[in-house]
């Protein structure tokens, strides 16, 4: 049994079939790990979706923003955007059936996993994890979202998620606020400053960024032991590298015409596709 992780698919379901190909993917005996963004700017949306769901008892899959914005325009909280690729989605007959599984995803995973290294806990999440969170923290504000999503607030809950402020939780007025605020930290998360403020606004290169404002993994993260690994997808302009032991970024752009990644757990082996076409 071997654990893969794979970085953001958003509708790229050839690159994805061709990937799991390559590293002869069995669901019968391994697992396969997605940091989420499974949707959205990429042909297939559907393809990938309905593939996903149809060997979900081999996945772990957590939840990414393109992937909440599809619950919110699906149930009418937000309308379809010019550049959204789902409408695929929207028209199946199995719509109903794979909102329900999408908004059972949770915001994070966390297992132990035997590696070449030891036992090795690998936690993931969609955009990475504020550096001020302990893992206590990252379960609570994680679960909450998750509970609130599941739940009779869930309508309200994907209206008001966008949105770029409060962007530090003591500016945060009421439980809303504090909910867009944890979700932008676990998946539209790239900027933060030593405060724990967040910036959605930048998205330039690092060594351009605005003074004291640094990648969130380059502020020492509290919940990185000895023997944990953070996994994370989102940011396709680092092309899988942060410079940080211990914290992988799987997102390569394969919609934007670079590749699709996945790392092999146990040996943190790195398989790639090229985008198709």
């Amino acid at each position: 049994m071997s654990n893969y992780v794979i970085g953001d698919l958003q509708g790229c379901y050839e690159e994805f079939k061709e990937l799991l190909n390559k590293i002869s993917f069995d669901p019968e005996k391994d697992r396969l790990w997605l940091c989420g963004d499974l949707i959205n700017r990429g042909p297939d949306s559907l393809g990938c979706l309905s593939f996903l769901y149809s060997i979900k008892e081999s996945c772990h899959i957590v939840l990414g923003n393109h992937d909440l914005h599809l619950l919110a325009v699906a149930h009418g909280s937000r309308d379809l955007g010019k550049t959204d690729t789902f409408s695929d989605i929207l028209e199946s007959p199995d719509l109903d059936i794979l909102l329900d599984w999408v908004k059972e995803l949770p915001f994070h995973y966390i297992k132990e996993v035997k590696t070449d290294q030891g036992n090795i806990e690998f936690i993931m999440t969609h955009a990475g994890i504020p550096p001020m969170w302990s893992k206590a923290d990252l379960i609570k504000n994680s679960n909450e979202l998750s509970q609130v999503l599941k739940g009779e607030e869930s309508r309200r809950f994907l209206k008001n998620m966008y949105g770029n402020k409060p962007n530090l939780l003591t500016d945060c007025r009421n439980k809303e606020e504090r909910l867009r605020l944890n979700v932008n930290y676990l998946t539209r998360m790239r900027y933060i400053y030593p405060n724990g403020a967040l910036d959605l606004k930048y998205k330039g290169v690092v060594k351009e960024a605005p003074k004291n404002l640094m990648p969130w993994f380059n502020l020492n993260p509290k919940i990185i032991d000895r023997n944990t690994h953070l996994l994370f997808g989102h940011w396709a302009a680092l092309n899988g590298m942060t410079g940080v032991p211990k914290i992988t970024a799987l997102d390569t752009g394969c919609v934007w015409g670079n590749k699709l990644t996945a790392m092999r757990l146990e040996d943190y082996r790195i398989f790639s596709c090229d985008k198709l076409n």
